[in-house]
């Protein structure tokens, strides 16, 4: 894919529970160079029993111990992306020196988790650290994504909430010492585009109808924790199935929170509820035409409940191609997308700073 296109950027999802910082700070250090500046890193922690016995553990560890072990493991990747200085390399044929030592520092990380010992064998990655993205809404994550995360993937159903997050999420930036600007929020979206609104809630209705019933409730439990009765298809999902999700200023397990708020406000039917997280999994859906997408879009953007979004097309390449097509030429007209890229790296894109390095003092 770097070596197919020249501007998008390319995100891999990497867990800091079963990896080692070293190899991963290395993988990822490459893609940026080899991207020319491009790379991202969507930074989870694994929670699936599964996981942990692909692992040769019995189970994985509790959310505390895991975001315990990934801000030390975040901070030891981001020590040893800084563990060449920008300048290291000096490329002196005739003293026979590739990079001047007294640029390149060992991290020496001593964790309770994570150990590190020497610097990477490669040079600084060129966005200075790829761009840090993260998912998690939870508090743990919350406070996490205060400390690291440049752009957050969330999951919310209603403008407020959408602008409860956001205010929270800048407030635990700046009390982080870090600029709120710095941290771009991205709900996600999935929307169902027709020329009229028959025509979305037709293809949207064509798309529920093709729904697995058997793995849309596994899906359930994966995701929300909730064992939901199959016979019970078409009756109201009983509300008891959410007893103790919490509150969105209250949390551990954030889409189980999510999907508990769409069943007490819109008290669907169990087969309903799967139709609703079948593609987009507890992210908003919006069915409408060009327009009603582009307005439900600006509403969100304008009334401070989101940078950006993710936009998650419920079916691939045609969902993608009839909102690049209908929807992107409408917040052009309204000045809320840009005509042309202004930058190359992702950062660009996004508008975030390069990182200085820790070893360098800051000019000035």
């Amino acid at each position: 894919m770097a070596a197919a296109t020249e501007r998008i950027g390319l995100i891999a999802t990497a867990s800091t529970t079963y990896s080692y910082p070293w190899s991963l700070a290395r993988a990822l250090g490459t893609l940026d160079h080899l991207s020319r500046g491009r790379a991202g890193w969507n930074i989870v922690t694994t929670a699936p029993r599964a996981a942990a016995r692909n692992h040769g553990l019995d189970e994985s560890p509790d959310p505390a111990t895991r975001y315990q072990r990934a801000d030390e493991y975040v901070d030891a990747v981001l020590r040893l992306w800084d563990s060449w200085e920008d300048d290291a390399i000096r490329l002196d044929r005739g003293a026979g020196r590739y990079v001047d030592p007294a640029k390149i520092h060992p991290p020496r990380v001593d964790g309770r988790f994570v150990t590190v010992e020497g610097p990477l064998t490669s040079p600084r990655p060129p966005q200075g650290y790829p761009v840090l993205v993260q998912a998690g809404s939870s508090n743990p994550g919350r406070a996490f994504a205060a400390t690291y995360a440049e752009a957050i993937f969330t999951a919310q159903q209603q403008l407020e909430d959408a602008q409860r997050f956001f205010t929270d999420i800048k407030k635990r930036t700046a009390d982080a010492g870090r600029d709120p600007e710095h941290v771009k929020i991205l709900p996600g979206i999935s929307p169902f585009i027709g020329s009229t609104e028959t025509e979305a809630k037709a293809l949207e209705r064509e798309f529920n109808e093709l729904t697995s019933v058997e793995f849309g409730l596994i899906q359930l439990e994966d995701f929300a924790g909730a064992k939901a009765d199959p016979a019970g298809l078409d009756e109201p999902v009983p509300l008891e199935l959410f007893a103790g999700a919490g509150n969105v200023d209250d949390n551990t397990w954030s889409r189980r929170q999510v999907v508990a708020g769409i069943v007490e406000r819109e008290r669907p039917t169990l087969r309903q509820l799967l139709h609703r997280l079948a593609g987009a999994r507890g992210h908003r859906v919006v069915v409408g035409t060009p327009e009603q997408v582009a307005d439900a879009m600006e509403e969100w953007f304008v009334q401070g409940a989101a940078d950006g979004f993710n936009v998650m097309p419920p079916y691939l390449p045609g969902g993608l191609e009839t909102f690049t097509g209908t929807v992107v030429p409408i917040l052009r007209e309204r000045g809320l997308f840009r005509e042309g890229y202004t930058g190359h790296t992702l950062r660009e894109h996004l508008g975030l700073p390069r990182p200085g390095n820790r070893h360098v003092e800051p000019p000035g």
